[in-house]
């Protein structure tokens, strides 16, 4: 129960930080430090990865999906003022995607995933909420989000993640 409790806590203050870096990024970084991009999700089961970078850190995002037909999607990437927090998103700007994902990989390279989510639906209106994904459909690794074989649902949205960099003061 305690550490149940100890982890809903770290939890918070990991949704929060998020946003706090989130609004931050939205107030004061340059056209260098954030970075939005469109890209087309695809069907038909085959691998395909998208990436972005801003400088020496980059975002991946790996997918496989079956149904319907190709989906715009956006990949956001950036960096805090400091150069010490490095954040990507991907998500379904419409809410919710009809695409049934076989596999997915979000991966980080320059950082140390500290904080990510992941949801199977995303809120467009006042009074909705975004879906989390259960813990249990996915892994959250050193640099990289990624389903869990046998209990992804099939079901994804968005996925996000705040890495710390390897940033070293002079």
């Amino acid at each position: 129960m305690a550490t149940t409790k100890k982890f809903r806590i770290a939890h918070l203050r990991a949704c929060l930080l998020f946003v706090v870096l989130l609004s931050e990024y939205r107030a004061h970084a340059s056209d260098e430090q954030t970075k939005t991009v469109e890209f087309d999700v695809r069907p038909g089961g085959t691998m395909y990865t998208f990436t972005e970078s801003i400088g020496e850190y980059e975002c991946s995002f790996s997918f496989s999906a079956q149904g319907g037909t190709n989906e715009k999607w956006l990949m956001s990437v950036g960096l805090d003022e400091d150069n010490r927090l490095f954040s990507c998103s991907v998500w379904r700007p419409t809410g919710k995607s009809y695409l049934f994902f076989t596999s997915f990989k979000m991966e980080m390279k320059g950082a140390k995933v500290e904080y990510a989510n992941a949801f199977s639906q995303v809120a467009m209106a006042a009074g909705q909420r975004d879906v989390e994904l259960n813990s249990e459909e996915y892994t959250i690794g050193e640099s990289a989000v990624t389903h869990t074989e046998g209990k992804f649902k099939a079901q994804l949205s968005k996925v996000m993640a705040v890495g710390r960099t390897r940033h070293v003061e002079l």
